[in-house]
């Protein structure tokens, strides 16, 4: 890389998992109309077509006259040449494909035991994870191998998992994942500051929290909008909205799967005093079995939906076909801001600017006090040049440990579980997982992860054959 004039040129960014249909435009878009960084991005993909049609977007994108960052956009064919001198890695991949996800989503309700997204926890987070771990494995002795001074970006789910195994296998590695969730729980803030304080322009920036947790299923212990303590506002918000929960119009729960009315959010706030700071469809599978997720039904009082994997599918066709629209010209991206914070950090990394963001990093400073050193955890970090200092985000309060210990406990199990090809550790994965604890005898709940076991096996190292 060079330095000139408050510019960074010559970048070179792997991008792992460069064929995605979604995140790799965001990412090119976002790239194109930052001014200061330019370089070569160099996409790597088991898919190596839908490699070649990012790479032919990228390329078209970068050309327009309106587009402020220049980038040369190639293809790698092994991951060894994507990372080869790299200096920053972007890792978007997906574990598997959508008949994975279907086991790991729909076949645990032969128990009662219903998934609003199954990616991270519950029965589902456990099978794609065992899935994850060796594909992250390979990334980390790669990275160690081509590039060990690179700063690693994860998008990839199960977010904490993955970077744990990428401190696991190379502890010198330079990784942290990035998740959108908080800012969504910012921008609900922010529009709730316009509705009730009849202010203009709030945007999500001006909502300064504090952030602890583990991904999805985050808290902010506090909220501020310039000197107004947002809590007492959210409070009497939550008290005379709590049944018909918050909305605007493009965020109606009923309009996409994605959607919610935060009504678990709200009802969080009222148990446990902290505002949660993820969708409710990910707060929902941190939560015992019995509550929001015991039935159909009740998910839909508590307005958010569960997302099944054949509309998934569905939703993938009509990505392939824009990808093709992309590819031929027929369709363009537009540059627009995306909401998403990835090139900003990368300028921060740069030296360019300081960022305060959440962000997923090993507990080693102890950002939260009460879970253990290794334990992957969600809170603010500042980014300036070439590091990463995590905010000390004080303890949570014990009824909100005792919710997350569970999960923090079946991170170090998985990883375990996926190293060793433990079935034992899976075992107890489901047993422990809250959205399972309870609802089946332990020898059905043991049947259904040797189903899922086998059932996603294509996907899985020989050692669980």
């Amino acid at each position: 890389m060079k330095y000139e004039n408050g510019r960074m040129s010559g970048m070179n960014i792997a991008y792992i998992g460069g064929g995605s249909r979604g995140w790799a435009w965001t990412f090119m878009a976002d790239l194109a109309m930052e001014p200061a960084l330019s370089g070569t991005i160099r996409l790597y993909d088991i898919d190596r077509p839908a490699a070649e049609n990012n790479k032919v977007i990228g390329n078209r994108l970068s050309a327009k006259p309106e587009s402020a960052g220049k980038w040369d956009y190639v293809v790698s064919p092994t991951l060894g040449e994507a990372l080869d001198g790299a200096d920053f890695v972007v890792i978007s991949i997906l574990p598997g494909t959508f008949d994975e996800m279907a086991v790991d989503v729909h076949m645990p309700e032969r128990l009662g035991v219903y998934q609003s997204v199954g990616d991270t926890a519950g029965p589902g987070g456990t099978m794609r994870g065992l899935r994850t771990v060796p594909m992250f494995v390979e990334i980390a002795e790669a990275v160690k191998q081509h590039c060990p001074g690179a700063w690693v970006i994860n998008y990839t789910n199960p977010m904490a998992l993955c970077v744990r195994t990428l401190y696991h296998v190379f502890p010198g590695i330079k990784a942290f994942g990035c998740c959108h969730e908080v800012f969504n729980t910012q921008a609900m803030l922010a529009s709730l500051c316009e509705q009730v304080l009849g202010v203009e322009g709030v945007t999500r920036q001006d909502i300064e929290v504090n952030v602890l947790g583990i991904n999805h299923f985050t808290w902010f212990s506090s909220a501020n909008y310039r000197g107004i303590d947002l809590f007492p506002l959210y409070r009497e918000f939550v008290d005379a909205h709590f049944e018909e929960g918050f909305e605007t119009t493009s965020d109606n729960w009923m309009n996409s799967h994605f959607n919610c009315a935060h009504r678990v959010k709200f009802d969080l706030f009222r148990r446990y005093g902290y505002i949660a700071a993820a969708g409710d469809r990910h707060l929902a599978e941190f939560m015992p079995g019995t509550e929001y997720l015991k039935d159909p039904e009740t998910v839909r009082s508590w307005k958010f939906s569960l997302t099944p994997v054949d509309w998934r599918k569905a939703d993938l066709k009509e990505r392939l076909a824009r990808s093709a629209r992309l590819a031929s010209g027929a369709e363009d991206i537009a540059l627009e801001p995306t909401g998403e914070e990835g090139i900003l950090l990368i300028k921060a990394l740069c030296g360019l600017t300081r960022v305060v963001s959440n962000v997923n990093v090993p507990n080693y400073a102890l950002q939260i006090p009460d879970l253990p050193a290794g334990t992957v955890v969600e809170t603010n970090a500042l980014f300036g040049r070439d590091a990463i200092r995590p905010v000390a985000a004080g303890a949570l309060p014990e009824d909100i440990l005792a919710l997350i210990r569970p999960h923090a406990a079946n991170q170090k199990r998985i990883l375990d579980a996926a190293l060793n090809c433990d079935r034992e550790l899976v075992y107890e994965a489901f047993l422990t997982d809250p959205l399972v604890r309870g609802r089946a005898e332990d020898a059905a709940v043991k049947r259904l992860a040797d189903d899922m076991i086998a059932a996603t096996s294509n996907y899985l190292p020989d050692g669980w054959k």
